[in-house]
């Protein structure tokens, strides 16, 4: 039993000279030997897709609160909060999700 899954995954290097680059998409096939093998596929290609654009959107939030010159109190704090979710649903490990909250928060006592 096998199954194909289409996954659209960032821009393709080579079409950065174009005006527009395209998004790059592949096939994943997925050979898998039972139907719950199968099923357990493709809710690994969903869920990864999903957790992926979480991670991004934590780590833009992130950046903009670092590039910030002086980031406000506000801002950090829906940043923790983000990380507390992500952690919460497991998108990140809960170790990773303190480490984040402690250097947000030391950051946070130093814009006072």
């Amino acid at each position: 039993m096998s199954i194909q899954v289409a996954v659209r995954v960032g821009l393709d290097n080579r079409d950065c000279a174009r005006e527009r680059p395209r998004p790059r998409s592949f096939l994943i096939l997925i050979m898998a030997n039972t139907r719950s093998a199968a099923k357990r596929a493709r809710q690994t290609v969903k869920r990864s897709l999903r957790n992926r654009s979480a991670v991004t959107r934590l780590r833009t939030m992130q950046k903009q609160v670092r590039s910030a010159a002086t980031p406000s109190g506000d801002q950090i704090r829906a940043v923790i909060s983000a990380i507390d979710k992500a952690a919460k649903r497991g998108v990140i490990h809960p170790n990773a999700a303190n480490r984040r909250k402690a250097r947000l928060n030391k950051a946070l006592a130093g814009a006072k």
